[in-house]
């Protein structure tokens, strides 16, 4: 069992590229230790990331947080591992170029991005309950500004698809809302404070990799965004601020939600699919310490 340092410690979900990655480099070299929730593999030759793994600052856990499967196994190592966390970075999500669907059928973006932060928050309550902290950060966007309309009853199964503004954009919103609606009670109840962050316009170009983003967007953000670095510190200074519980930040500034009047539905959602769904599945033993999962060396 590990956190028994003097140390902050983090979960960073998504952590293994772009601003996730930036973020847990800003934290290693703050002397933070980090938990973090992967699918992919961290550069091999990365050397911070390497030394801070060998000394056990940095400790993986692999999950494809779109499979209750996956997620509900990488969960339970954590789980298992970890005494405490400060600060949870719900950081996980991406844009894809067309319709996908989860393993549990709902819509790809809205399994990742909306439905994965709630359940990952919920059972990680205990650990951020023994934290000093007890910060919960969710990682917004400012893609929902372009949204005409919003209807949570579409976000599983939506009838259309568009690049970044379609249900990229719309599951983040929803994301933002379920947190809003939630935040209060969180704080009430287990005194913890949940915030979402856009973290602004940054370049997470990865060479070989597809992307949902709309043609014109790509030479924007190679030749004019800031490095992931730019959004890791919103994120830091979002989950360091004394903002109120279930705020938006934006350039650190507290935004406005669109559509708020939707954001209690967008929670009844979160709720049956973690009560109904994700609970009540078959639980699973808790792995042996030594199957947490590393980088190789």
């Amino acid at each position: 069992m590990h956190n028994q340092s003097s140390a902050y410690t983090a979960l960073i979900t998504g952590a293994s590229s772009g601003i996730g990655l930036a973020l847990t480099r800003k934290l290693l070299g703050e002397g933070w230790d980090v938990a973090v929730l992967i699918r992919s593999d961290f550069p091999a030759d990365d050397q911070l990331l390497q030394e801070s793994r060998k000394r056990g600052q940095l400790r993986i856990y692999k999950a494809d947080v779109s499979s209750f499967t996956s997620l509900r196994q990488g969960l339970e190592q954590i789980k298992s591992q970890e005494a405490s966390i400060d600060v949870l970075f719900n950081n996980a999500g991406g844009s894809f170029d067309k319709l996908m669907y989860s393993p549990q059928g709902r819509e790809l973006h809205y399994e990742v991005q909306t439905v994965a932060p709630y359940i990952i928050t919920m059972e990680m309550v205990e650990q951020l309950k023994r934290g000093r902290l007890k910060r919960v950060v969710h990682t917004s966007s400012n893609a929902f500004d372009f949204l005409k309309s919003f209807d949570a009853a579409t976000l599983a199964r939506p009838a259309s698809f568009k690049k970044l503004t379609g249900p990229y954009a719309t599951t983040k919103l929803a994301m933002s809302l379920w947190t809003q609606a939630a935040a209060a009670a969180m704080e009430q109840e287990h005194g913890i404070v949940m915030r979402s962050v856009d973290p602004g316009p940054n370049n997470t170009l990865r060479k070989g990799t597809g992307s949902g983003l709309p043609f014109y967007v790509r030479p924007l953000m190679k030749f004019f965004f800031p490095p992931p670095t730019r959004g890791a510190s919103l994120l830091y200074d979002g989950a360091m601020g004394d903002a109120p519980a279930g705020s938006l930040l934006a350039k650190g500034k507290i935004k406005a939600l669109p559509f708020a009047t939707q954001a209690q539905a967008v929670l009844s959602q979160m709720e049956q699919i973690y009560n109904q769904e994700y609970q009540s599945a078959t639980p699973i033993d808790p792995p042996a310490p030594q199957q947490q999962l590393v980088i190789p060396s």
